[in-house]
């Protein structure tokens, strides 16, 4: 059986060529979101009906923009709302158990 010899510069370029293979299998699995959705794409997004869509716009937890008919979502806002309303399970659980 033949002996081979990897070298410094044999791992470093398995390193890259990895590296970009990851890369294309990233972009490929999650493309980078649009930066303006509309109601069809929130409502899939976030996995609401149209009218709780509205609730969320008309109270002003959701902000938009209305052009023509069609009204837009910033996914920026979206995220950031996500964010800001994000709960500590275990601090739910804990909540729950000491009721």
């Amino acid at each position: 059986m033949a002996t081979t010899i990897i070298t410094p510069d044999d791992l470093a370029q398995l390193k890259r060529e990895l590296l970009e293979e990851f890369r294309a299998l990233l972009a490929e699995t999650h493309p980078p979101p649009k930066p303006w959705l509309k109601s069809s794409e929130v409502q899939q997004l976030l996995q609401v009906s149209a009218s709780t869509l509205q609730t969320l716009r008309l109270n002003g937890t959701l902000p938009f923009s209305k052009l023509g008919g069609a009204i837009y979502y910033a996914y920026q806002d979206i995220e950031r709302i996500l964010s800001e309303n994000k709960s500590d399970h275990l601090a739910n659980d804990e909540h729950h158990e000491a009721t």
